[in-house]
């Protein structure tokens, strides 16, 4: 392995750059996308409307504080800005807490995304310079062809050149596919906190946080 990278000479070093930031944003969402799989959004949400149903807006603001994780992150700044109203209006809950939880979900999605386009720009880099490599090594295999006619020499000049293709092709194969599959989780984070924030904006318009025995 080692004697195939220096084989690819020069344009090894960014390919090898390359391959060790894409390992390290794949470990690093891997372990985000992990924890966040642990969390039991719909529990989450059954068990703030409880809270809600019954007027308790301050335990449901707990629970928020409780559980990690970007619902209920989002949750919690909108039953924060509920709290902050002194008119509790229709109007004025729609215009504040739904722009609380709106602004605080652009946030949260963004945390989610961290470092995905670090894999998009490798998957589109990686082959550009396994070719830049390829016709570097071309270009040198065809001076020698001046010095030496032997086809074999040749040959092998341009075995190696191929070489930065290759793992350019290998690089960008091992940042796309994880790409696809951290954004397509991420989208469904962004659906779990657009369902849930619906969901308590809706129950608070229509008179969420007051006492049933009251």
């Amino acid at each position: 392995m080692l004697e195939t990278i220096i084989k690819g000479r020069i344009m090894m070093i960014p390919l090898l750059a390359c391959s060790i930031v894409a390992l390290a944003v794949v470990a690093d969402r891997i372990w985000a996308f992990y924890l966040n799989s642990k969390l039991d959004t719909r529990a989450l949400r059954a068990q703030l409307m409880r809270h809600l149903r019954r007027g308790e807006v301050s335990d449901a603001a707990l629970l928020c504080i409780s559980t990690p994780g970007p619902v209920a992150a989002v949750l919690l700044a909108g039953l924060q800005s509920y709290g902050r109203l002194d008119k509790k209006t229709p109007e004025n809950l729609r215009l504040s807490v739904g722009e609380a939880m709106e602004d605080h979900a652009l946030h949260s999605t963004s945390a989610v995304e961290k470092h995905l386009w670090l894999l998009s720009m490798i998957g589109n880099a990686a082959p550009l310079l396994g070719m830049s490599g390829t016709v570097l090594g071309m270009i040198k295999s065809f001076e020698k062809l001046g010095e030496s006619s032997d086809p074999q020499v040749i040959g092998v000049g341009i075995s190696e050149a191929l070489i930065t293709t290759a793992a350019g092709l290998l690089i960008a194969l091992a940042a796309v596919i994880p790409f696809s599959f951290f954004s397509s989780r991420a989208e469904e984070v962004e659906l779990e906190i657009e369902e849930a924030s619906s969901e308590m904006l809706e129950f608070l318009v229509t008179g969420a946080g007051k006492d049933p025995s009251a």
